[in-house]
């Protein structure tokens, strides 16, 4: 009888320890949130239950000159100024930098963005494959393109990257197994145990998740949020296309891209939401002020977290 109390007083102390723990590698929990904003986590437990969908045009005639400008300088398209801007986005509205894991809002620790692309390009039936991004503190958009274009050589390599060999683990396991081996690492995650070189190099555990569709010649859609990891916000860009505009009271065509965002309205208000997509939009449509990189001497040159431009 003795011996049963004791197992039970530890599972019990056990139970307790693992829900009083906050601490996460990629994570400070936020302390002192309004009584409705915690209750949220209980309310509206996944992130699909929680998303929301925004609706938006950049205006492409600026970015397309300035894609223009850069060549014989360094390598760029419109996936590397999407990156950019998403990041000018999250370094302008930190609040976008959160997510919600076991009922609880974290600010996260760093940037990361993650973006799709296929392994071959001309090849209709080639995989895609993720790339994770961590931001670098004052880095340029010259700086980023160029790490852009390195994890993309490797993923077009042919060698094995970490997620080919995780993959390739996990299909080997049998279904039941396997169903309680995915359970049991988001059970993990819950409860802030798991291992953070498993966070840090999934690539689903990242701040924004961009696919631009429109280097498949597609149009944006409005895609759902994984609930595995903790990206609250998904970005699709489609192809650039003419549009009918009003500028200055005048009706004009010009060269826009649809973007389209889902957001998990856990981690902050709408308004917060729209602040952050209103930056991402202005980056792209004002990329010499933005992205610079231009000049031979670096005087363009401008920390892509650093204040927004007047």
């Amino acid at each position: 009888m003795e011996t049963i109390l004791i197992i039970a007083i530890f599972f019990l102390l056990a139970w307790a320890g693992l829900h009083a723990k906050t601490s996460r590698s990629d994570g400070e929990l936020i302390r002192g949130l309004h009584s409705y904003r915690r209750l949220m986590g209980y309310v509206m437990v996944s992130r699909n239950e929680s998303v929301v969908y925004f609706d938006s045009y950049a205006d492409a005639e600026n970015l397309l000159q300035y894609i223009e400008c850069c060549e014989g300088k360094f390598d760029v398209d419109i996936s590397h100024c999407l990156v950019a801007a998403a990041l000018i986005g999250l370094a302008e509205n930190p609040k976008m930098n959160r997510f919600s894991t076991g009922r609880r809002l974290y600010q996260r620790i760093g940037c990361a963005v993650t973006f799709s692309m296929k392994r071959k390009q001309l090849d209709t039936e080639a995989k895609l494959s993720t790339v994770k991004l961590e931001a670098i503190p004052g880095e340029t958009f010259a700086g980023l393109c160029e790490r852009i274009n390195s994890k993309v050589s490797v993923e077009r390599s042919g060698q094995r990257t970490y997620a080919d060999k995780e993959f390739d683990m996990l299909s080997a396991i049998p279904r039941p197994l396997l169903r309680l081996g995915v359970g049991l690492l988001k059970q993990l995650d819950y409860f802030n145990i798991l291992p953070a070189g498993f966070i840090a190099n999934d690539a689903m555990y990242t701040s924004m998740f961009i696919a631009n569709l429109g280097s498949l010649g597609m149009d944006a859609g409005f895609h759902h949020l994984y609930e595995w990891g903790n990206c609250p916000l998904f970005m699709m860009a489609g192809k650039i296309e003419d549009r009918p505009v009003v500028r200055d009271g005048e009706l004009c065509v010009r060269k826009q891209i649809h973007i389209r965002f889902s957001y998990d309205e856990r981690i902050d208000d709408g308004l917060n939401a729209r602040f952050g997509i209103d930056a991402i939009v202005k980056a792209l449509e004002h990329p010499f002020d933005y992205f610079g990189c231009l000049s031979g001497d670096g005087s363009d040159a401008r920390p892509l977290d650093r204040d927004a431009p007047a």
